[in-house]
């Protein structure tokens, strides 16, 4: 399972016509594209934890995509649903930091201990 993990901070002041295209976009990128597997949205949430305060301020929601395989994410990147997301994306986002992920379950932390 590869994991899409997309951390983002709207650009402030941003229209309401121009946040509504970004969710339509998204939204139509991860119904029309078979790959997708599963999808997560959420806002950040600050709790009172010790890392909230260490932590940068460079996102106020992620987005998590799910698919099989690194095929399935390419089959996504490449799709025009997803680039018209891209471009509303980089309409709507101050910054973001985008990661793929493969997915191994607990069992796979074991490698960092084989990793130098």
């Amino acid at each position: 399972m590869i994991a899409h993990v997309v951390l983002v901070k709207p650009k402030k002041g941003l229209s309401r016509d121009a946040r509504h295209a970004f969710v339509a976009a998204f939204e139509k990128a991860v119904k029309e594209i078979p790959s997708v597997r599963r999808v997560q949205f959420g806002r950040r949430i600050r709790i009172g934890a010790g890392y909230d305060a260490s932590a940068s301020d460079a996102a106020d929601y992620l987005a998590w995509i799910e698919f099989d395989d690194v095929a399935g994410l390419q089959a996504y990147l490449r799709h025009p649903a997803h680039e018209e997301l891209g471009f509303r994306f980089n309409q709507a986002a101050a910054a973001a930091n985008v990661y793929d992920f493969e997915l191994e379950g607990v069992e796979g932390l074991a490698r960092l201990l084989d990793e130098e």
